[in-house]
């Protein structure tokens, strides 16, 4: 999350964690950078310091029950999670349960109408998409588009230019659906013209939910201009977009939580299933490098064994992960999605500090590692210590590949494990559990 920002956050943790012993002097070099971090995020200047100070309170008050190294990101934690918010559910409660999407030119509204529909046909709702842009060229047939593409319904007509008689020329239709996402049309800016057209929209429709989708790339901006839809319009909610391109993201997620309006949604890349519901928690645990077990078992459940990947995350915590444990992870990253997307939900591995020529970020690297793993005894697999030159002189002819690349893979592995062991000896589990995480 965040890109270079989020790392930026992560890499002051490792620093953290990596010092034999933590004091004052450590505490402050580590709240110095974790607001700089805040601030390059485009976390208002007064937010950000208001926050270290709480943070800074609660570390020395705590210190006397534990020790700083222990205390210091439960804490961090807690407060990023206060600072976000409480997370805000759409309750589906109704047949046909009717959202309205709201926003300016370039929020990305159209595609975060496709995104929602997908999400809830996923979860087995009957959806349909309906277009009520008569202002911008080809928002029909981008829609529509969208609609074959997810297999989901659709509704609309072309060439009727008033929404309200368009929502009266559909309404008979909307019984046969579970869901109704419609997308409205936008303006460069919120003005009379648009607040009447909603208006008259949201009379004709009464839908359940008004979300409002706004860009992360506005930052502290968000703030004045949900305040200004909410005044307008009555929204119910915000869905935050394109998180994964901007270091600005902080600013529009923390200046939302200043308005009546709550984020339900955030997505997270172009894909039409790059979204989901904006959970706090697990959003500050993914920042924070401690990953989101739950999240990544609802995402590779129709794919991929869930008990494995239970498993194995269980054995790395304890850092007893084998390589038939790491093929197994790499077989579920390739059939859910590119590792470098789904390496934040996985506990602790964000935190790995490699060279990014040591990570299987593409594709054919994952391929490499699985074959190479493929070509080890069942021995070697469980048990990698026994592979000496000769052994990886045989396995690299085995995959086809160059010894270096076998030593690169045990490199990989070694490091992750060293990673898992030093969580495990700082009760891994309990943190885990004090964060909402899943039980391990």
């Amino acid at each position: 999350m965040f890109g270079r920002i989020g790392e930026a956050i992560r890499e002051s943790i490792r620093k953290l964690l990596s010092r034999g012993y933590v004091g004052e002097a450590e505490l402050n070099e580590f709240l110095t950078e974790l607001e700089r971090s805040l601030i390059e995020a485009d976390v208002e200047l007064g937010i950000a310091k208001e926050l270290i100070m709480k943070i800074r309170e609660r570390v020395m008050k705590e210190r006397t029950k534990l020790p700083l190294r222990q205390i210091i990101i439960p804490i961090v934690y807690d407060e990023l999670v206060a600072l976000l918010g409480e997370r805000t559910e759409v309750i589906i409660d109704r047949k046909p349960f009717k959202i309205l999407l709201v926003g300016l030119f370039g929020s990305g509204k159209t595609t975060t109408a496709g995104k929602l529909a997908l999400y809830y046909s996923k979860r087995g709702y009957k959806v349909a998409l309906v277009c009520l842009d008569v202002v911008r060229p080809a928002a029909y047939e981008q829609l529509e588009q969208i609609s074959r593409k997810i297999n989901v319904g659709f509704l609309g007509d072309e060439f009727e230019k008033d929404p309200s008689k368009i929502i009266r020329k559909l309404s008979n239709k909307f019984s046969k659906y579970d869901i109704i996402i419609v997308d409205s049309s936008g303006r460069d800016a919120l003005n009379d013209e648009m607040i009447q057209e909603i208006k008259q929209v949201r009379e004709e429709l009464k839908p359940q939910e008004i979300l409002l989708v706004l860009s992360a790339d506005i930052g502290q901006q968000a703030k004045e201009e949900a305040q200004a839809f909410h005044e307008a319009l009555g929204i119910t909610g915000i869905i935050v977009t394109k998180l994964d391109g901007t270091a600005k993201g902080g600013g529009a997620l923390v200046a939302c939580k200043h308005t009546n309006a709550k984020v339900k949604f955030i997505g997270t890349g172009e894909h039409l299933d790059e979204i989901e519901e904006f959970e706090p928690k697990k959003f500050v645990a993914r920042l924070l490098g401690i990953g989101d077990l739950e999240t990544l078992m609802r995402k590779v459940e129709e794919t991929v064994e869930k008990e494995r990947l239970e498993h194995v995350a269980r054995k790395a915590i304890k850092g007893g992960m084998n390589l038939k444990d790491l093929y197994d992870q790499i077989q579920a990253m390739q059939k859910v999605g590119p590792l470098n997307k789904l390496i934040s939900f996985i506990p602790g591995l964000s935190l790995v500090k490699l060279p990014k020529e040591a990570l299987p970020m593409q594709e054919e690297k994952l391929k490499k590692f699985a074959y190479i793993i493929q070509s080890m005894t069942p021995e070697e697999r469980e048990n990698p210590k026994i592979i000496n030159a000769s052994r990886i002189r045989r396995i690299a002819r085995g995959a086809g590949v160059k010894e270096e690349d076998v030593r690169e893979l045990l490199s990989f592995y070694n490091q992750m494990n060293k990673l898992m062991k030093m969580f495990g000896s700082q009760d891994v589990s309990k943190l885990l559990k004090r964060l909402g995480g899943t039980k391990l």
